[in-house]
Protein backbone atom coordinates (compact mmCIF):
# COMPACT_ATOMS: atom_id res chain seq x y z
CA UNK A 1 0.00 0.00 0.00
CA UNK A 2 0.86 3.55 -0.61
CA UNK A 3 0.57 6.25 2.08
CA UNK A 4 1.59 10.08 2.46
CA UNK A 5 2.70 9.10 5.90
CA UNK A 6 3.98 6.03 8.24
CA UNK A 7 4.11 6.57 11.80
CA UNK A 8 6.25 3.81 13.31
CA UNK A 9 5.02 4.05 17.07
CA UNK A 10 1.35 4.44 18.28
CA UNK A 11 2.28 6.32 21.48
CA UNK A 12 0.96 9.97 22.58
CA UNK A 13 3.57 11.73 20.04
CA UNK A 14 2.64 9.35 17.37
CA UNK A 15 -1.35 9.27 17.26
CA UNK A 16 -1.44 12.85 17.44
CA UNK A 17 1.33 13.37 14.51
CA UNK A 18 -1.16 10.92 13.03
CA UNK A 19 -4.31 12.46 13.83
CA UNK A 20 -2.57 16.27 12.49
CA UNK A 21 -1.50 15.21 9.22
CA UNK A 22 -4.76 12.27 8.52
CA UNK A 23 -7.40 15.32 9.31
CA UNK A 24 -5.07 17.72 6.50
CA UNK A 25 -6.04 15.13 4.22
CA UNK A 26 -2.89 13.04 3.86
CA UNK A 27 -2.82 9.22 3.78
CA UNK A 28 -1.46 7.93 7.32
CA UNK A 29 -0.38 4.67 8.08
CA UNK A 30 0.95 3.95 12.13
CA UNK A 31 2.35 0.64 13.10
CA UNK A 32 3.57 -0.53 16.31
CA UNK A 33 4.83 -3.82 17.83
CA UNK A 34 2.24 -3.79 20.51
CA UNK A 35 -1.08 -4.90 21.03
CA UNK A 36 -2.92 -1.91 21.95
CA UNK A 37 -2.25 1.65 21.06
CA UNK A 38 -1.10 4.13 24.10
CA UNK A 39 0.03 1.57 26.60
CA UNK A 40 2.33 3.75 28.37
CA UNK A 41 -0.51 6.54 28.46
CA UNK A 42 -3.08 3.99 30.52
CA UNK A 43 -0.34 3.35 33.00
CA UNK A 44 0.61 6.83 33.55
CA UNK A 45 -0.48 9.15 36.61
CA UNK A 46 -1.60 6.25 38.44
CA UNK A 47 -3.78 5.33 35.38
CA UNK A 48 -5.40 9.04 35.72
CA UNK A 49 -2.75 10.47 33.23
CA UNK A 50 -1.01 13.46 34.27
CA UNK A 51 -1.23 14.74 30.55
CA UNK A 52 0.11 18.38 30.75
CA UNK A 53 1.32 21.18 32.75
CA UNK A 54 -0.29 24.39 33.23
CA UNK A 55 3.41 25.83 34.06
CA UNK A 56 5.07 24.39 30.91
CA UNK A 57 7.88 26.40 29.34
CA UNK A 58 11.38 25.87 27.44
CA UNK A 59 13.07 25.86 30.62
CA UNK A 60 11.06 22.84 32.28
CA UNK A 61 13.10 20.76 29.60
CA UNK A 62 16.63 19.39 29.42
CA UNK A 63 18.77 18.94 25.76
CA UNK A 64 21.93 19.34 24.47
CA UNK A 65 20.26 22.65 22.50
CA UNK A 66 17.68 24.04 25.34
CA UNK A 67 16.57 26.15 22.43
CA UNK A 68 15.29 23.92 20.47
CA UNK A 69 12.15 23.09 22.16
CA UNK A 70 10.65 26.73 22.14
CA UNK A 71 9.05 26.65 17.93
CA UNK A 72 7.36 23.73 18.92
CA UNK A 73 5.70 24.41 22.02
CA UNK A 74 4.82 27.97 21.38
CA UNK A 75 3.30 26.92 18.00
CA UNK A 76 1.32 24.28 19.95
CA UNK A 77 1.57 25.14 23.85
CA UNK A 78 -0.30 23.04 26.83
CA UNK A 79 -3.44 25.24 26.16
CA UNK A 80 -4.01 24.02 22.83
CA UNK A 81 -3.87 20.66 24.08
CA UNK A 82 -5.96 21.28 27.09
CA UNK A 83 -8.69 22.93 24.43
CA UNK A 84 -8.24 19.24 22.61
CA UNK A 85 -9.49 17.42 26.08
CA UNK A 86 -12.08 20.22 26.77
CA UNK A 87 -13.45 19.44 23.29
CA UNK A 88 -14.09 15.97 23.73
CA UNK A 89 -15.56 16.43 27.01
CA UNK A 90 -12.89 15.01 29.38
CA UNK A 91 -13.18 16.18 33.24
CA UNK A 92 -10.07 17.11 34.68
CA UNK A 93 -8.38 18.74 37.68
CA UNK A 94 -5.30 20.38 38.39
CA UNK A 95 -2.84 19.13 41.18
CA UNK A 96 -0.01 20.57 42.66
CA UNK A 97 2.94 22.53 40.43
CA UNK A 98 0.49 23.11 37.40
CA UNK A 99 -0.28 19.04 37.11
CA UNK A 100 -3.40 18.46 34.74
CA UNK A 101 -4.94 14.81 35.51
CA UNK A 102 -8.23 13.09 34.16
CA UNK A 103 -11.09 12.95 36.82
CA UNK A 104 -11.88 9.37 35.13
CA UNK A 105 -9.05 7.35 33.21
CA UNK A 106 -6.18 7.56 31.12
CA UNK A 107 -8.09 5.69 28.90
CA UNK A 108 -9.89 8.98 28.17
CA UNK A 109 -6.91 10.42 26.60
CA UNK A 110 -6.27 7.48 24.42
CA UNK A 111 -9.99 7.28 22.98
CA UNK A 112 -9.81 10.94 22.27
CA UNK A 113 -6.69 10.40 20.50
CA UNK A 114 -8.05 7.16 18.58
CA UNK A 115 -10.90 9.39 17.90
CA UNK A 116 -8.69 12.32 16.28
CA UNK A 117 -7.03 9.83 14.23
CA UNK A 118 -10.69 8.03 13.21
CA UNK A 119 -11.60 11.77 11.93
CA UNK A 120 -8.32 11.85 9.91
CA UNK A 121 -9.31 8.51 7.78
CA UNK A 122 -5.62 7.10 9.49
CA UNK A 123 -4.80 3.38 9.78
CA UNK A 124 -3.81 1.88 12.99
CA UNK A 125 -1.47 -1.36 12.70
CA UNK A 126 -0.75 -3.43 16.13
CA UNK A 127 0.75 -6.09 16.91
CA UNK A 128 2.70 -5.60 13.67
CA UNK A 129 6.41 -6.27 13.64
CA UNK A 130 8.31 -3.13 11.98
CA UNK A 131 11.24 -4.89 9.97
CA UNK A 132 13.66 -3.60 7.99
CA UNK A 133 13.09 -0.08 6.58
CA UNK A 134 14.16 1.07 3.24
CA UNK A 135 14.75 4.09 1.11
CA UNK A 136 14.81 4.69 -2.40
CA UNK A 137 13.61 7.54 -4.82
CA UNK A 138 12.62 9.45 -2.31
CA UNK A 139 10.44 6.82 -0.63
CA UNK A 140 10.39 4.81 2.68
CA UNK A 141 9.08 1.55 2.59
CA UNK A 142 8.44 -0.14 5.82
CA UNK A 143 7.23 -3.98 5.04
CA UNK A 144 4.86 -3.88 1.89
CA UNK A 145 3.86 -0.35 2.56
CA UNK A 146 5.71 3.04 1.33
CA UNK A 147 5.44 6.73 1.63
CA UNK A 148 7.51 9.67 1.32
CA UNK A 149 7.57 10.58 4.80
CA UNK A 150 8.64 8.13 7.91
CA UNK A 151 7.95 9.21 11.06
CA UNK A 152 9.81 7.91 14.15
CA UNK A 153 7.88 7.68 16.91
CA UNK A 154 8.99 4.74 18.73
CA UNK A 155 10.31 6.09 21.89
CA UNK A 156 13.21 5.26 24.38
CA UNK A 157 14.16 2.14 26.28
CA UNK A 158 12.29 3.33 29.37
CA UNK A 159 9.81 0.93 31.09
CA UNK A 160 10.94 -2.10 28.76
CA UNK A 161 8.25 -4.39 30.11
CA UNK A 162 5.78 -2.35 28.58
CA UNK A 163 7.81 -3.15 25.17
CA UNK A 164 10.19 -0.21 24.95
CA UNK A 165 13.39 -0.59 22.66
CA UNK A 166 15.79 1.53 21.25
CA UNK A 167 15.21 1.29 17.87
CA UNK A 168 14.67 4.83 17.27
CA UNK A 169 18.32 4.55 17.43
CA UNK A 170 18.89 2.30 14.87
CA UNK A 171 16.84 4.02 12.98
CA UNK A 172 18.80 6.96 13.18
CA UNK A 173 21.75 5.15 12.64
CA UNK A 174 20.69 4.07 9.52
CA UNK A 175 19.80 7.11 8.18
CA UNK A 176 23.02 8.92 9.51
CA UNK A 177 21.82 10.59 12.15
CA UNK A 178 23.83 10.98 15.46
CA UNK A 179 22.72 10.18 18.85
CA UNK A 180 23.33 11.87 22.59
CA UNK A 181 23.72 8.68 24.65
CA UNK A 182 20.44 7.55 26.23
CA UNK A 183 20.67 7.29 29.99
CA UNK A 184 17.35 6.79 32.34
CA UNK A 185 16.03 9.84 33.28
CA UNK A 186 13.60 10.51 36.33
CA UNK A 187 14.23 7.42 37.92
CA UNK A 188 15.24 6.36 41.82
CA UNK A 189 18.68 6.66 42.82
CA UNK A 190 20.86 3.85 44.44
CA UNK A 191 23.09 4.06 47.80
CA UNK A 192 25.61 1.69 49.00
CA UNK A 193 28.10 1.89 51.86
CA UNK A 194 27.49 3.68 55.04
CA UNK A 195 24.50 5.72 53.13
CA UNK A 196 22.71 2.62 53.55
CA UNK A 197 22.23 3.63 57.15
CA UNK A 198 18.36 4.83 55.84
CA UNK A 199 17.73 1.43 54.54
CA UNK A 200 15.86 1.00 57.97
CA UNK A 201 13.52 3.83 57.64
CA UNK A 202 12.18 2.26 53.66
CA UNK A 203 8.93 4.13 52.84
CA UNK A 204 9.49 7.53 54.98
CA UNK A 205 8.60 10.24 52.68
CA UNK A 206 9.40 14.01 53.81
CA UNK A 207 9.47 17.44 52.38
CA UNK A 208 12.87 18.05 51.05
CA UNK A 209 14.78 20.23 48.54
CA UNK A 210 17.32 18.21 46.33
CA UNK A 211 20.61 19.72 44.59
CA UNK A 212 22.63 18.91 42.36
CA UNK A 213 25.52 21.56 41.24
CA UNK A 214 23.18 24.52 41.16
CA UNK A 215 19.76 22.61 40.58
CA UNK A 216 17.53 22.28 43.12
CA UNK A 217 13.74 21.20 43.25
CA UNK A 218 11.54 21.42 46.66
CA UNK A 219 9.35 18.18 46.66
CA UNK A 220 9.03 15.31 48.62
CA UNK A 221 11.31 12.35 49.14
CA UNK A 222 11.50 9.30 50.07
CA UNK A 223 13.40 6.54 51.51
CA UNK A 224 13.85 3.21 49.53
CA UNK A 225 15.56 -0.05 51.05
CA UNK A 226 17.91 1.19 47.49
CA UNK A 227 18.34 4.31 47.96
CA UNK A 228 16.31 7.37 47.34
CA UNK A 229 12.96 7.67 45.22
CA UNK A 230 10.17 10.20 45.14
CA UNK A 231 9.18 13.19 43.04
CA UNK A 232 12.38 15.57 44.45
CA UNK A 233 14.81 12.76 43.73
CA UNK A 234 12.95 11.77 40.47
CA UNK A 235 13.28 15.54 38.79
CA UNK A 236 17.17 15.58 40.60
CA UNK A 237 18.03 12.39 38.49
CA UNK A 238 17.61 13.54 35.21
CA UNK A 239 20.30 16.60 36.23
CA UNK A 240 22.70 14.19 37.93
CA UNK A 241 25.96 12.32 37.02
CA UNK A 242 27.72 9.37 38.04
CA UNK A 243 30.25 10.35 41.09
CA UNK A 244 28.14 13.76 41.48
CA UNK A 245 27.03 14.07 45.20
CA UNK A 246 23.06 15.15 45.48
CA UNK A 247 22.63 17.46 48.77
CA UNK A 248 18.99 17.30 50.40
CA UNK A 249 17.69 19.74 52.36
CA UNK A 250 15.33 18.27 54.96
CA UNK A 251 14.63 21.15 57.59
CA UNK A 252 14.68 24.59 56.37
CA UNK A 253 15.53 26.82 58.92
CA UNK A 254 16.96 24.38 61.14
CA UNK A 255 19.45 26.61 62.82
CA UNK A 256 16.03 28.52 64.20
CA UNK A 257 14.73 25.13 65.10
CA UNK A 258 17.19 23.45 66.90
CA UNK A 259 17.83 26.55 69.20
CA UNK A 260 13.96 27.41 69.76
CA UNK A 261 14.42 23.56 70.84
CA UNK A 262 16.76 24.33 72.80
CA UNK A 263 15.24 27.21 75.00
CA UNK A 264 11.92 25.40 75.43
CA UNK A 265 12.59 22.13 76.46
CA UNK A 266 16.22 21.94 77.41
CA UNK A 267 16.02 18.28 78.74
CA UNK A 268 15.06 16.79 75.50
CA UNK A 269 17.38 15.18 73.13
CA UNK A 270 18.08 16.15 69.56
CA UNK A 271 15.49 13.38 68.33
CA UNK A 272 12.56 14.88 69.74
CA UNK A 273 13.67 18.24 68.58
CA UNK A 274 13.57 16.59 65.26
CA UNK A 275 10.34 14.91 65.88
CA UNK A 276 7.94 18.17 65.75
CA UNK A 277 9.21 18.64 62.22
CA UNK A 278 9.86 15.09 60.53
CA UNK A 279 8.85 11.71 60.45
CA UNK A 280 9.62 10.02 64.05
CA UNK A 281 11.75 6.97 61.67
CA UNK A 282 13.67 9.76 59.87
CA UNK A 283 14.11 11.76 63.48
CA UNK A 284 15.73 8.60 64.73
CA UNK A 285 17.96 8.07 62.07
CA UNK A 286 19.15 11.38 61.69
CA UNK A 287 20.24 12.06 64.96
CA UNK A 288 21.80 8.09 64.64
CA UNK A 289 24.00 10.37 62.15
CA UNK A 290 24.28 13.26 63.70
CA UNK A 291 25.25 11.77 66.74
CA UNK A 292 24.62 14.58 69.47
CA UNK A 293 23.71 12.17 72.72
CA UNK A 294 23.21 14.88 75.32
CA UNK A 295 20.68 16.83 76.61
CA UNK A 296 19.64 20.15 74.31
CA UNK A 297 20.21 22.17 77.36
CA UNK A 298 23.82 21.01 77.60
CA UNK A 299 24.64 21.77 73.58
CA UNK A 300 26.54 24.96 72.96
CA UNK A 301 25.03 26.91 70.07
CA UNK A 302 27.64 25.80 67.86
CA UNK A 303 26.56 21.95 68.18
CA UNK A 304 23.29 22.89 67.24
CA UNK A 305 24.56 25.35 64.15
CA UNK A 306 26.88 21.90 63.20
CA UNK A 307 23.44 19.71 63.06
CA UNK A 308 21.38 22.17 61.29
CA UNK A 309 24.01 22.04 58.69
CA UNK A 310 23.82 18.49 58.43
CA UNK A 311 19.74 18.75 58.11
CA UNK A 312 19.94 21.57 55.50
CA UNK A 313 22.81 20.16 53.46
CA UNK A 314 22.81 16.25 53.77
CA UNK A 315 24.77 14.77 51.47
CA UNK A 316 24.39 11.62 49.58
CA UNK A 317 26.96 10.25 46.42
CA UNK A 318 24.66 7.57 44.77
CA UNK A 319 26.29 4.69 43.37
CA UNK A 320 23.78 4.46 40.01
CA UNK A 321 20.61 4.76 39.36
CA UNK A 322 17.39 1.70 39.13
CA UNK A 323 17.68 1.87 35.68
CA UNK A 324 15.40 2.06 32.65
CA UNK A 325 13.46 -1.00 34.12
CA UNK A 326 12.21 1.94 36.90
CA UNK A 327 13.00 5.52 34.40
CA UNK A 328 9.24 7.30 33.83
CA UNK A 329 11.28 8.29 30.35
CA UNK A 330 14.63 8.40 28.82
CA UNK A 331 17.02 11.07 28.37
CA UNK A 332 19.04 11.78 25.38
CA UNK A 333 18.73 10.36 21.82
CA UNK A 334 18.60 11.60 18.63
CA UNK A 335 20.27 14.93 18.24
CA UNK A 336 18.67 17.93 18.08
CA UNK A 337 21.34 19.12 15.86
CA UNK A 338 19.84 16.89 13.13
CA UNK A 339 16.34 18.59 13.05
CA UNK A 340 14.25 21.20 12.19
CA UNK A 341 12.92 22.86 15.15
CA UNK A 342 9.97 24.03 13.28
CA UNK A 343 8.89 20.90 11.63
CA UNK A 344 10.67 18.06 13.49
CA UNK A 345 12.32 16.95 10.00
CA UNK A 346 16.04 15.12 9.47
CA UNK A 347 17.84 18.50 7.78
CA UNK A 348 20.03 15.33 5.95
CA UNK A 349 17.40 13.10 5.50
CA UNK A 350 13.97 14.77 3.32
CA UNK A 351 10.40 13.29 4.47
CA UNK A 352 12.23 11.79 7.75
CA UNK A 353 10.98 13.01 11.18
CA UNK A 354 11.46 12.33 15.35
CA UNK A 355 9.34 13.31 17.97
CA UNK A 356 8.60 12.47 21.12
CA UNK A 357 11.06 10.96 23.28
CA UNK A 358 12.74 9.26 20.83
CA UNK A 359 14.56 13.13 20.51
CA UNK A 360 17.13 14.55 22.77
CA UNK A 361 14.01 16.17 24.46
CA UNK A 362 13.52 15.44 27.94
CA UNK A 363 10.62 17.58 30.39
CA UNK A 364 10.77 17.83 33.89
CA UNK A 365 8.60 14.79 35.94
CA UNK A 366 4.47 16.33 36.00
CA UNK A 367 3.14 16.41 32.31
CA UNK A 368 6.23 17.71 30.59
CA UNK A 369 7.05 15.12 28.40
CA UNK A 370 3.45 14.29 27.54
CA UNK A 371 3.41 18.41 26.66
CA UNK A 372 6.67 17.45 24.76
CA UNK A 373 4.79 14.55 23.03
CA UNK A 374 2.11 16.37 21.70
CA UNK A 375 3.82 19.98 20.58
CA UNK A 376 6.95 17.71 18.62
CA UNK A 377 3.82 15.12 17.28
CA UNK A 378 1.34 18.05 15.97
CA UNK A 379 5.15 19.59 14.36
CA UNK A 380 5.67 17.13 12.29
CA UNK A 381 1.89 16.24 11.60
CA UNK A 382 1.15 19.35 10.63
CA UNK A 383 4.20 19.81 8.28
CA UNK A 384 3.25 16.41 6.36
CA UNK A 385 -0.32 17.79 6.03
CA UNK A 386 0.79 21.37 4.37
CA UNK A 387 3.01 19.33 2.14
CA UNK A 388 -0.16 17.35 1.32
CA UNK A 389 -3.28 19.91 1.22
CA UNK A 390 -1.74 23.45 2.45
CA UNK A 391 -3.81 23.15 5.82
CA UNK A 392 -2.34 22.34 9.32
CA UNK A 393 -4.92 19.13 9.99
CA UNK A 394 -5.92 19.29 13.43
CA UNK A 395 -8.55 21.67 14.26
CA UNK A 396 -8.81 21.95 17.94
Amino acid sequence: MTYDAIILGAGGAGLLAAATAGQADARVLVVDHASEAGKKILISGGGRCNFTNLGTEPKCFLSENPHFVKSALKRYSQFDFLALVEAHGIAFHEKTLGQLFCDGSARQIVDMLLAECRRGGVEIRLSAQIGEIGHRDGRFTVGGDSAPNLVVATGGPSIPKMGATGRAYAIAEQFGLSVVTPRPALVPLTLGGEERLFKEISGVACPVVAKVRDVAFAEAALFTHKGLSGPAILQISSYWSPGETIALTVLTDATDHLRAAKRRMPRAHLKAALAEHLPNRLAEALAARIGLTAELGNLSDKALDAAAETLTRLTFRPTGTEGYAKAEVTAGGIDTAELSSKTMEARKVPGLYAIGEAVDVTGWLGGYNFQWAWSSGVAAGRAIGVAKSGRLGLSV
